[in-house]
This record gives C-alpha cells, structure tokens and sequence, in this order.
C-alpha cells in the first residue's frame, strides 16, 4: 500500500464543474497531492513561512475584497511572491469577477485559474469531500461488496466457494452490487471504510460456466451502485474444512473482528454447503448487525430471559 496518492486537476474539474479562465498546459498532467485547502489571508498580506505549495488556493468575496483595498502595484507584488510558490491551482467562487492583476500574475509563473458559481463555504466543503475520498489511504482485496438493507457487507472467501453467486441471488432480492472480485478499499477518516469497483469493471460480475455479465444492464440501475461504507465482514467457508479445522460460533453473543487499513469490522464466518440459502442468511445477519449497532443484542435477551447474567 502507497502512503501516497494524486488526483489529477482534470478530475477536480469535472467533479465539481469548474469553469476555466487560464489554464497553461493539460490539465491532465497537473495533479493533487494535498486533502487541505487553503484559503489565503495571511499569505496575501506577505506572511508566506508556512506556505503550503500542494495546497489548492481558494479566493472567495472576502479575499477578493481585501484585494481590492490594495493599489494596483501592491495588489501586484502581493500576488506575484504568492504565486511564485507554485500553487497547482487557484479558484474564484462565487462567480467572482476576477482581479485583473491576479490573472497577470497567473500567466506569469502559469498558474491555473478556476471559476466556481458556488459559495465559498459549501464550495470549500465539497472540494475538500472529494480530495479526502480521492486521496484517502487505500488497499485493493479480493471479494465481493454488496449493499443489503442500508449495510456494506464485504464477502470473503476462497476461490469457488460462491461469493459471486451468492451476490447475484442478493441482487435479484432487490439489494445492490457495488463491486465483484476486486474492491477498492478507502480509509476515508478514522473510522470509516469506504468500498468501490475499478472504473474499468465496475458493474461487472463473473458467473463460472457463463462468463462476465453486466448487473446494471440486465438487473436495471437500481441493481447498482458505485461506493458503499463497509460495515461487517462476512468470510463463506467450505463446510468440510470447517467442519475438520473450525469451531463455530452457535450463540453470537460477541463480536469478532478484522481489522482493515487500521479499522475494526466486526466478521462472521459462515459455513457454506450445497442447500443452504447464502442470501436470507446474509439478509439476516445485516439486520442483526444493524439491531446491534443500535445497542440491542438478540442473544443477551434471551439468556437474560433464561436466567443467565450477562
């Protein structure tokens, strides 16, 4: 796993549907390394000794204000020391008309110039959103992830023992696929895991015997979708090696988990062999997980109701 990962200024373009006003070379080649965003106040006014060059500069009304109570030549030489530091880009909110000396100074160390119709403050929050999903901390796993009734189940397993089936049957039970065989895993905050498909097969699915299908054209959109936060973990295993190798868990009364990108899932291990029908099993377990989470534990009540102190 990188420690280190970039967005390309492109796709920030397209995300959030930015207009452009200068733009010295492609886009393509411009990239993000920086989740912060900065918006200049000290640096305008010359203090640059923790300037941050990574990060993408933002001038909404109250920048563009203080600008404009700087004579042309001050407002020249502020920008110029600001923008000789090499920030990747600039974006003006609010459909700001830009500062004449501002776009000067772009051309002269190329510097590109953004413009977004949106507020300053949600424009900032939906910018820093998708550069922290962007460049988040990521791993790719074998497996499939499937939304069941609000949840992220993660399936694990060997190879051949069913999990791409067993999607298909959650599929046509009105739940949605979001990745088959490899998910991409990101660590979106301390707490949170976030799955997806490659672009390249997303929506695609594997069936030994039939090949790949695509679930969005044959199930319709609603069979579908591109990112889910994971919530449990479910590893299927052959019955006969559990049966040799495991001792399984028939009362439930505590949690096991695994660990991803630093994160706890709680997991279940479910045995699998010919007759047992993979998806209510699964439909089950997410509602039960979801009861859990809500702080209500099947099997405490009952051992409460048998006389048993937990």
């Amino acid at each position: 796993m990188s420690d280190k990962f970039t967005v390309p200024l492109s796709d920030i373009i397209e995300e959030l549907s930015l207009n452009t006003l200068f733009m010295p070379s492609n886009t393509e080649s411009i990239f993000i390394s920086s989740k912060d965003v900065n918006r200049p106040g000290l640096e305008l006014a010359g203090f640059l000794d923790y300037f941050d060059k990574r990060r993408i500069l933002v001038i909404g009304n109250t920048e563009h204000a203080f600008l404009s109570k700087f004579s042309s030549l001050e407002r020249r030489n502020s920008l110029e020391k600001l923008f000789s530091l090499g920030p990747p880009a600039v974006i003006i909110t609010r459909n700001l008309e830009p500062i004449e000396e501002l776009l000067t100074s772009a051309k002269l160390f190329n510097i590109p110039i953004l413009l977004s119709y949106e507020t300053t403050s949600i424009f900032v929050t939906s910018l820093a959103s998708y550069l922290n999903s962007m460049l988040a901390p990521r791993i790719t796993h074998s497996g499939e992830l499937v939304d069941v009734y609000g949840e992220g189940i993660f399936l694990t397993g060997e190879s051949g023992v069913g999990k791409s089936e067993t999607a298909i049957e959650l599929i046509k039970r009105g739940h949605r696929l979001i990745a088959d065989d490899i998910v991409e895993i990101r660590r979106i905050s301390k707490r949170s895991l976030i799955g997806s498909a490659p672009k390249e097969s997303r929506h695609f699915l594997e069936l030994r015997g039939i090949g790949f299908i695509n679930a969005c054209r044959i199930f319709g959109m609603g069979a579908v979708k591109v990112n889910k936060k994971i919530h449990m973990v479910i590893r299927l295993e052959n019955w006969e090696k559990w049966e040799k190798y495991q001792i399984y868990d028939r009362i439930g009364l505590e949690n096991e988990y695994t660990e991803i990108l630093g994160i706890q899932l709680p997991i279940l291990k479910i045995p699998v062999k010919p007759g047992r029908n993979l998806a209510i099993i699964i439909e089950v377990a997410a509602m039960n997980n979801r009861q859990k989470k809500m702080g209500y534990n099947a099997t405490a009540e009952l051992l409460t109701n048998l006389g048993y102190s937990i």
